[in-house]
């Protein structure tokens, strides 16, 4: 070979080397002599190599990040231990590499500092009942400040609230004792309306007296089909009215006259 050949292949080669490929869902970021240039990609592109323009490969699909395990406390004093998952993803590949060192890090210890935060802003009752609501709340506050970094959140969620033991007890106490004051109303609720049941019964059985005479019978067949030994003495109702009529002229005649009485 010749020595033009030679240095023929040598360039060659050299430019073969400022070949690049990004995936669909990667795009390239391009610097020249150190200064942004342009994205490239998805698919081939080149780059001029020697170390003049240089690219940074970024991953541009929803990422998933577990976040440790977090002890913090409530606004009402009461200390829990919280896990979270954070779904975010990269939408401006420039900003991810030229605003940020490193964007996945600094992600991830914000969604650490903004979930001991937010919590210790809720009262326990809050974090258990009105998770969606706090769960919201934390992906606007991390959406707030990843923007600069061309980085967006999508979720962040709350996975598990782990509470003290003394705490699960007292809970479970409170449980029991709400449902033990409902089970005490609905009864209450029963009898009131038994009662007012019963009052107009009462109340169309004196104004008809043969309904009284017809409930006696029914109870006497209702006592018989028992087969016991039960014994039943039918007293009519004009016995109860003479007797309590007579209790009052006794009563009566008394209060009128009581040397007589003594």
């Amino acid at each position: 070979m010749t020595t033009l050949e030679i240095v023929a292949v040598a360039i060659a080669i050299v430019l073969l080397t400022g070949l690049r490929i990004a995936q669909e869902y990667q795009r390239g970021v391009v610097f020249r002599l150190g200064r942004y240039l342009a994205l490239r990609g998805p698919g081939l592109y080149w780059i001029i190599p020697l170390g003049i323009e240089r690219a940074v490969t970024i991953d541009i699909r929803t990422r998933t990040v577990s976040a440790e395990q977090q002890e913090t406390i409530t606004r009402d004093s009461v200390t829990v231990k919280l896990n979270a998952v954070l779904w975010y993803r990269i939408t401006d590949a420039a900003r991810s590499v030229i605003a940020v060192a490193d964007a996945p890090a600094a992600v991830y210890q914000l969604a650490l500092t903004s979930l001991r935060n937010s919590i210790g802003q809720h009262d326990l009752d809050e974090v258990l009942q009105e998770r969606d609501k706090i769960n919201e709340l934390l992906r606007r506050n991390m959406a707030e400040s990843t923007v600069a970094w061309g980085v967006e959140v999508e979720r962040f969620e709350m996975k598990d609230v782990e509470l003290p033991v003394g705490m699960q007890e007292v809970m479970a106490m409170q449980a029991q004792a709400i449902r033990e004051k409902r089970a005490r109303i609905i009864k209450a609720e029963a009898e009131l309306e038994a009662s007012r049941k019963l009052a107009d019964a009462a109340q169309q059985m004196a104004n008809n007296p043969v309904a009284v005479e017809l409930r006696r019978m029914q109870m006497v067949t209702e006592v018989g089909a028992e087969n016991n030994s039960t014994t039943v003495m039918m007293i009519p109702s004009e016995f109860v009215s003479l007797a309590k009529s007579l209790g009052e002229y006794v009563r009566e005649r008394t209060s009128e006259n009581p040397s007589a009485h003594s």
